[in-house]
């Protein structure tokens, strides 16, 4: 009797919590997030999408801003001009910005973040994609930068508005990883490693005024049942990217919580490690690929939701086309190729699992599918940091993950990418891509880059990531669909 008084007792004292929106607080928010930012919070030196979702657009501001619908605006520009060739770009700067320490913001700092990025050794995941391709960096006057690019890039403003671009304060640039400054409505207050990170409101932003936030802070729960329990015991009022879509219908069905599902640049994919045999042969790779059904996957781990892809683009991508049915499930063929490829089974082979749902029950999915073809599957379950410094670093057999950037189709021009894929033809594909400034061929140009990747097979494509947003009543402002992984934090109210 005592036992189900004291669990009766637990769900009154939730239900309490939640009949009162963050304990009646209207200036702060507690958000929570799958992944805790890693190695630190310098989006401009790593690569985990979570570190965006804490500073940029909060913290740490570019030139442009990306909004939820993908569109491109100004922010710490003002306004820009594009020559007719595509390779210069003037950019006319905003007057009377600071950074938090008070330091004050001009075209000097945006050539120092931008060669600092593009330096020798630099660790931004941008360099090669976007910062090599800046042959000069004119600053004429204290608010203008002139930008000369080697090559015309169609997706040069977009690209000046992700976290990769966001302008430093020099003086504190070494440090930006655990303590960033920027000129941001928000500051870092308090990082908690392992629990949480505070963010306060910047009270000299140039918007302080619009910003109704005073506090945000970000709790980091990757265990999906955990997510649950702190949204039903009000421990956190929202979850930008909830990671448990079987418990979706709970929170539809119940009216003190708002569920947004929308999509993202996420392409989730059994990466191959190229690089590794037999994996180089390309017959390999189509066995995998062959091997795996994507339906079942997208209804065991994402619980139907989740648009299959048969490339490294997603349905909301300008110039995507269907390429699913290049690599069909096929478990006869999967076995007829690699018995062409001269591969003996059982295969054993390692798959690096990441936290995040998709890949942990996915890569159990996979895991099945790969052993009815004679590829055994050995799964190993690692951190988020030990995914960084082991399966990122091309230290790996098979990996399950999702590419939240956008654009990053580029990524397999680079035979030091953990993917490990070479190919002349790619890069010559590429190389026109980059360099065409014509819309119609630029399009037709991403379809043959997108179909010699299917062909090529360097990844087995699965489906694109959704998003979902559960939130309690009445917050709003939190994003549906990603088009960058951000939060813009200025945008939230209750």
């Amino acid at each position: 009797m005592r036992t189900s008084l004291r669990v009766l007792s637990a769900l009154l004292l939730a239900s309490l919590a939640i009949t009162s929106p963050a304990q009646g607080r209207k200036d702060s928010v507690v958000l929570g997030m799958v992944l805790e930012p890693s190695p630190g919070l310098d989006p401009t030196a790593a690569s985990a999408a979570a570190i965006g979702e804490v500073v940029h657009l909060n913290v740490l501001e570019g030139l442009t801003k990306i909004g939820m619908d993908g569109k491109v605006s100004a922010l710490l520009a003002e306004s820009w001009s594009v020559d007719p060739d595509g390779k210069l770009y003037t950019f006319k700067l905003k007057r009377g910005v600071r950074f938090h320490d008070g330091e004050a913001f001009d075209a000097s700092d945006v050539k120092f973040s931008f060669e600092r990025a593009r330096a020798e050794g630099s660790t931004n995941k941008a360099k090669k994609a976007v910062f090599d391709n800046i042959s000069r960096i004119d600053t004429p006057d204290p608010h203008t930068v002139i930008l000369v690019l080697n090559n015309a890039d169609g997706n040069f403003l977009f690209r000046m508005g992700e976290n990769t671009a966001v302008i430093l304060d020099p003086k504190s640039a070494a440090t930006t990883a655990t303590k960033p400054v920027g000129t941001g409505p928000f500051k870092l207050e308090d990082w908690k490693k392992g629990s949480s990170i505070t963010l306060v409101k910047n009270a000299d932003y140039r918007g302080a005024a619009a910003v109704k936030m005073k506090k945000v802070t970000f709790r980091f729960i990757n265990d999906p049942a955990a997510q649950v329990a702190a949204l039903l015991a009000g421990d956190i009022d929202g979850m930008p990217r909830f990671g448990a879509p079987q418990n979706l219908k709970q929170f539809q069905s119940d009216k003190r919580f708002t569920v947004e599902i929308g999509g993202t640049e996420g392409k989730t994919i059994v990466s191959i490690n190229n690089r590794k045999k037999p994996f180089d042969d390309v017959r390999v790779r189509r066995a995998i690929a062959a091997a795996i059904d994507r339906k079942a996957i997208i209804d065991g781990a994402m619980e139907g939701y989740g648009a299959p892809i048969g490339s490294h683009l997603v349905p909301s991508d300008a110039g995507y086309v269907d390429l699913t049915a290049v690599n069909p499930y096929n478990p006869e063929k999967a076995k007829a190729l690699l018995k062409e490829a001269g591969v003996a089974t059982p295969l054993n082979v390692t798959l690096t699992l990441p936290p995040p749902q998709y890949a942990r029950k996915g890569g159990e999915i996979v895991a099945a599918q790969l052993a009815k073809v004679g590829i055994v599957a050995k799964i190993e379950n690692v951190e988020w940091a030990q995914w960084l410094s082991g399966a990122f670093k091309g230290n790996y057999d098979l990996t399950i993950i999702s590419h939240v950037e956008p654009l990053d189709f580029d990524r397999y021009a680079d035979p030091a990418y953990y993917w490990g894929y070479e190919s002349k033809a790619y890069k010559e594909l590429l190389a026109k891509y980059n360099t065409s400034t014509d819309a119609k061929t630029r399009l037709k140009l991403i379809g043959d880059i997108q179909k010699l990747l299917a062909t090529d097979a360097v990844n087995a494509y699965l489906f694109q990531l959704p998003q979902f947003a559960v939130a309690r009543k009445p917050l709003k402002g939190l994003w549906s669909s990603s088009p960058i992984f951000a939060n813009d934090l200025a945008a939230l109210s209750w």
